[in-house]
């Protein structure tokens, strides 16, 4: 645990160190795009990725989990069954209630990210409160799996300027989604497999949105996966997908990387 205190305090003075940065900027932060294209004036600060260019057929299945955890095992069971690794986008309440389920989704071979301390609007907030969500958060799941998370979803999809602009500030990738299940509805698992596997923006690089603690989405989980592996896609973790450097975006969110256009 020696390492773990030493983490956990270097963290504390690099919260410190940002949250008196949040109250000396004092407005909202602006950048110029990376690479300006005809589609977009948005700059690599102002958005979060919905999905990424990419010319493999791969996707990114995530997981926001905030509510429950009944549905775990069954998931998990069902992911390592189509070899399917998984991000995990947790609240640190979330994981304080369920430790060994994060220990669990770890040991299993899939990535652990950060959905904000208590589920928030992050929108609605400061940005002291904003970089206090993010890293209670991180600090939480640390303690459990001895890892540093690298990727952030706000709570509710809600992003703007400040959220985006916290999120980068704080170390991490801000993350959305370009195909939402639409679990979280109770459409039922028709619905779920229908919206998933025929969603209009399904390409390779989507970033695919589900809900452990939703109803229905265990029971929709095999078949949709066998449908879109029928497709001829596979799976990655978020972090495997994304862009760190060097990137810009059309005016959807979709991630594109310099270097193939150099």
């Amino acid at each position: 645990m020696e390492h773990s205190t030493h983490n956990i305090n270097y963290m504390k003075y690099i919260t410190l160190f940002l949250l008196i940065s949040v109250l000396l900027y004092g407005i909202d932060h602006t950048t110029s795009s990376n690479q300006a294209i005809a589609t977009s004036s948005s700059s690599t600060s102002e958005l979060p990725i919905y999905s990424v260019d990419t010319d493999k057929p791969i996707l990114a299945l995530t997981f926001d989990s905030a509510w429950g955890d009944e549905d775990l095992e069954d998931i998990l069971t069902i992911l390592e069954k189509h070899n399917a690794p998984a991000t995990f986008f947790v609240t640190g309440e979330w994981a304080e209630k369920y430790p060994e389920a994060i220990k669990l989704i770890d040991q299993k071979g899939h990535e652990v990210a950060n959905h904000g301390n208590s589920h928030k609007h992050m929108s609605q907030i400061s940005k002291t409160e904003m970089a206090k969500e993010i890293q209670d958060c991180h600090n939480i799941v640390y303690d459990l799996i001895g890892k540093d998370m690298t990727s952030f979803r706000a709570p509710y999809s809600e992003w703007n300027s400040d959220v985006v602009y916290m999120t980068h500030s704080m170390g991490y990738s801000a993350i959305n989604h370009s195909v939402d299940s639409l679990d979280w509805k109770d459409y039922g698992v028709d619905s779920i497999i229908r919206t998933v596997c025929e969603h209009k923006d399904l390409q390779n690089g989507s970033i695919i949105l589900l809900h452990n603690g939703a109803t229905y989405t265990k029971d929709a989980l095999d078949v949709m996966l066998t449908k879109l592996e029928e497709q001829g896609y596979s799976f990655v973790k978020v972090s495997e997908l994304i862009y760190t450097s060097d990137y810009y975006f059309d005016h959807t969110g979709r991630q594109f990387s310099n270097k193939k256009i150099n």
